[in-house]
């Protein structure tokens, strides 16, 4: 038997998934918190429900000029459950006091017009705590902000990497967060 590495449960056939990354041989509850990674086995003459005979393959090149092999079921394709998750801005407690601060607002008050404790609000500007997805929604609608990470990424590049070498750098890979 085989532990579970999310829940810890005892399981006799893990399922290998991806979560951001990682990947993980879970239990068939925890299965759904990522995407199912198919595992290469011996050539076997069966199908199977999650059988590489009758899906695509696709190449991709990697930036090194290695070429990766990557199959992809003609069924669905699912996606990480956190691959939809939108980052908080590192100054959101700044944008948000000088958004309160804007409107001539004390924390109380505004506390009390999103229907939020003052105590919430006094923590989360402060930086103590992060606002729950759902705060974070009330904050941006009556502010009528983001503060979501990458906002303002306009695809253009202020930096770009050294035309003087032969083949790629870190630094024309990295994408710096400044």
């Amino acid at each position: 038997m085989v532990q579970c590495e999310l829940c810890g449960t005892e399981t006799d056939s893990p399922t290998k998934i991806k979560v951001e990354g990682a990947e993980l041989q879970v239990c068939s509850n925890c299965a759904d918190f990522g995407t199912e990674v198919e595992t290469s086995e011996s050539s076997s003459s069966t199908s199977t429900k999650y059988s590489t005979d009758s899906s695509d393959t696709t190449s991709t090149t990697a930036s090194s000029g290695q070429t990766s092999s990557r199959s992809y079921s003609s069924s669905s394709q699912q996606s990480d459950m956190f691959d939809s998750v939108d980052e908080l801005a590192q100054d959101y407690d700044k944008q948000l006091r000088q958004a309160r601060e804007d409107r001539g607002l004390s924390q109380a008050e505004l506390a009390k017009q999103i229907n939020e404790k003052a105590s919430l609000i006094r923590k989360v500007e402060r930086g103590d705590t992060l606002p729950s997805d759902d705060l974070q929604a009330k904050l941006e609608n009556f502010f009528d902000i983001s503060l979501s990470a990458g906002g303002s990424d306009d695809g253009s590049t202020d930096w770009q990497g050294s035309s003087g070498t032969d083949g790629y750098t870190l630094g024309d890979v990295v994408e710096r967060k400044d």
